[in-house]
């Protein structure tokens, strides 16, 4: 599908980032437009030489004349059409971090009128369930930087042609809670933990000495040549299936040194042996 065919609907809980997402989709050469009523969207995505794009449009509560089964209905006449390549992400958020957003910045939830922001978050979740369980994307950005958010997007919705898969692997500690954007999760808790080791507590596993301590661990050479050696005959099944994102994420208690050792070295591993584009992100290391 060349790009002109190209439509990414984006909608999800107000707060939860979708002015973000549809500015790192306009970064990627998407013509992006907000708050559109669903009814004109065929009407937008059509130019007189056939369809235009890419475009993404954004769509939530706050669009006039917003009804859920009015959306589900363009959705499915839109999908319907051979010239087009349609897209649903939806934006979601853990309810204490959408009110504490909207806390801070002073706005009023737009379905909250003179309730609490609870009320009108948990309201607004209700309403939106059916576009949450038909969206082709969904994107929790409770604990995304603006940058993760970019990255994820980019990695989904790329214009360019690009390596048939972005790959990304992410350090994270368990204590902190999972990575949500996780699509496989290794635990390394059983390697010799540095934490317990004085010269090394300091230091983080991008410390050629965390990496010499953890990698010397008699089990770390057999784990990591199994997983490497199941890893990369996976990667081109995921790509058959159309999957062109895949995040891995490794695990240890506090996310500072065994999950960034291993981390790092799979990424290179991964790079190297399979040709797919990886990038790598240390969660927790600062905490």
């Amino acid at each position: 599908m060349s790009a002109r065919g190209r439509l990414c609907l984006v909608t999800g809980l107000s707060g939860a980032g979708k002015s973000t997402a549809l500015k790192a989709l306009e970064d990627l050469g998407y013509e992006t437009v907000d708050n559109l009523p669903v009814k004109l969207v065929a009407a937008l995505m059509q130019s007189d030489d056939g369809p235009r794009g890419p475009l993404a449009i954004g769509i939530d509560a706050r669009t006039y004349d917003f009804r859920v089964e009015a959306v589900e209905d363009e959705l499915q006449s839109l999908a319907a059409r051979s010239d087009l390549a349609v897209s649903l992400v939806f934006l979601d958020c853990d309810d204490n971090v959408l009110g504490q957003r909207f806390t801070e910045t002073r706005r009023r939830h737009p379905l909250a009128a003179d309730r609490p922001i609870s009320d009108g978050i948990r309201h607004e979740r209700q309403l939106m369930a059916p576009l949450r369980a038909r969206a082709d994307l969904v994107l929790d950005t409770t604990d995304m930087t603006i940058a993760d958010l970019g990255r994820l997007l980019d990695g989904h919705y790329a214009i360019d042609e690009g390596p048939p898969m972005r790959l990304f692997v992410t350090s994270f500690g368990f204590r902190n809670g999972l990575p949500r954007e996780a699509d496989l999760v290794f635990d390394v808790r059983f390697l010799s933990n540095p934490h317990y080791v004085e010269p090394l507590r300091p230091l983080t596993g991008l410390d050629s000495k965390v990496d010499d301590y953890v990698t010397a661990d008699p089990f770390f050479a057999p784990f990591f040549d199994r997983l490497c050696a199941m890893l990369v005959p996976l990667l081109p099944r995921y790509v058959a299936e159309g999957k062109s994102y895949l995040t891995i994420a490794i695990g240890c208690t506090g996310g500072r040194h065994r999950s960034v050792a291993v981390g790092e070295r799979l990424a290179r591993r991964l790079g190297e042996e399979s040709g797919v584009v990886v990038a790598i992100r240390h969660r927790d290391i600062d905490h």
